[in-house]
Parts: C-alpha cells; structure tokens; sequence
C-alpha cells in the first residue's frame, strides 16, 4: 500500500507513556519487586504487564497504519476501526485543505479548530456520498470526506498540493492502463 497521508504520530506516541508506565509497573510487580509479595500481586502484575504491552503494540501498529493510502486502483480512507474504507480513485475529484473542530477528548477546548484535509468525491457516485466513519478522525457527507488534522500528520497547503499530485498520477495511469 502507497501512503498518502499519514496518521498522527506524535500523538500516538504520547499516548503510548501511560500504557508503558503500567507495563512497567506490572513488570516490577510480576518479577516479585514488591516485597513481600504474594501470587495475586504476581498475578495482577503480569495482567498489568501484558495489558500494557498489548496497548502499546495497538498504538505502535495505528502508527503504520495510513489515513489515506492508494493501492490497486482504490483509495483507502482509515477513517473507523478495522479495514479502510478502500473508495475506486475515479470516484475521487481533489483534496482541498479546510478547518474545522478539532473534537479534542475529554470535552476540553470545544471551541478549538484543527485544520483539515477534505476529499471531494463525485456526485454521480451516490453510494459514496454517505459512510459511517468515526467522528473523532473525520466526517463524512454529501460527497465530501473530512479528515481532521488532530489525528494525522499536520496539514499545509504543502502537504494537499501532495495528495493531488498523487491523485493526478493515479488517474493517470487508470486512464493508460483502460486504454491499454
């Protein structure tokens, strides 16, 4: 798979300290750190260990994990949990670059605005003017695909001016490989 745009990394990162601090923690408690320590401190420990572990090796795996990628004449929105939403690349028009919320967790700052990355789609394709998508990574409606900037990589014109030179390749070499 080709990526495009990819998913936020520093955030992902961040998000791996807490579950590291616990498999640490359950670590000390599993190697019998804490004396005196009896099976269930032993017990609860490897639990907290391999919980820990588990999380981080999620958070590590959403890090390879693109929120726009190209492969075989589709392009994959990672916009929900499990497999992307893969929409054919003759259905996608342009990305433009926007802003809107940010929908930040915990409720705080909800007022705060993110930029954004929003793909047009066209209209004649009705079955792709609606899909259920995680609100937090994106919107999407009416044909347009908004991915917010808080969950991938920032965005800049730079970063848009990118994602359609790579469109224009894809539809380019969908048009030669029609006619060939």
């Amino acid at each position: 798979m080709e990526t495009w745009l990819r998913p936020n990394r520093r955030a992902l990162a961040l998000g791996m300290i807490a579950p590291g601090g616990l498999a640490a923690l359950g670590a000390a408690a599993a190697l019998g750190a804490f004396a005196p320590a009896g099976w269930a401190l032993l017990v609860l420990g490897g639990i907290a260990l391999l919980g820990g572990l588990a999380t981080i090796g999620s958070l590590a795996w959403q890090m390879r994990v693109p929120r726009i990628g190209y492969r075989g004449g589709e392009v994959l929105f990672q916009l929900r949990a499990g497999r992307p939403i893969a929409v054919p690349v003759e259905v996608v028009e342009g990305f433009l670059l926007g802003q809107g919320p940010a929908l930040l967790p915990g409720g705080r700052d909800r007022d705060a605005q993110a930029a954004t990355v929003v793909a047009r789609l066209s209209q004649r394709a009705s079955e792709w003017l609606h899909v259920d998508v995680k609100p937090s990574l994106g919107h999407w409606c009416d044909g347009y695909v908004t991915i917010r900037g808080t969950w991938c990589e920032p965005l800049d014109e730079a970063v848009v001016n990118g994602l359609n030179r790579r469109l224009a390749a894809a539809h380019r070499a969908g048009r030669a490989e029609q006619s060939a």
